[in-house]
């Protein structure tokens, strides 16, 4: 089920939301009308993770430990504007 309150009533029953979150309800907080945020439970319904299931999708190049160029590194160390 999902819950809908305003930015005032949400401020003034905030610990009551976040039980409710925690029992799996979805909160949606509106101002002047328009929703504004959602706040709902974290999942723990993630697949396990399983090595190598992207062996052979991923290639890093063979330079990818050398230094960048000096005109790429230039604008990383000495520069607070991009230079185009």
């Amino acid at each position: 089920m999902t819950i809908n309150i305003t930015l005032p009533e949400a401020n003034s029953k905030f610990l009551e939301l976040i039980q409710q979150i925690k029992t799996g309800e979805e909160v949606l907080i509106s101002e002047a009308g328009i929703i504004i945020a959602r706040i709902s439970p974290i999942s723990d319904s993630q697949l396990p993770r399983v090595p190598g299931q992207d062996k052979g999708r991923v290639i890093i190049s063979p330079d990818f430990n050398e230094p960048l160029p000096a005109d790429i590194l230039d604008c990383f160390l000495n520069s607070a504007e991009p230079q185009l």
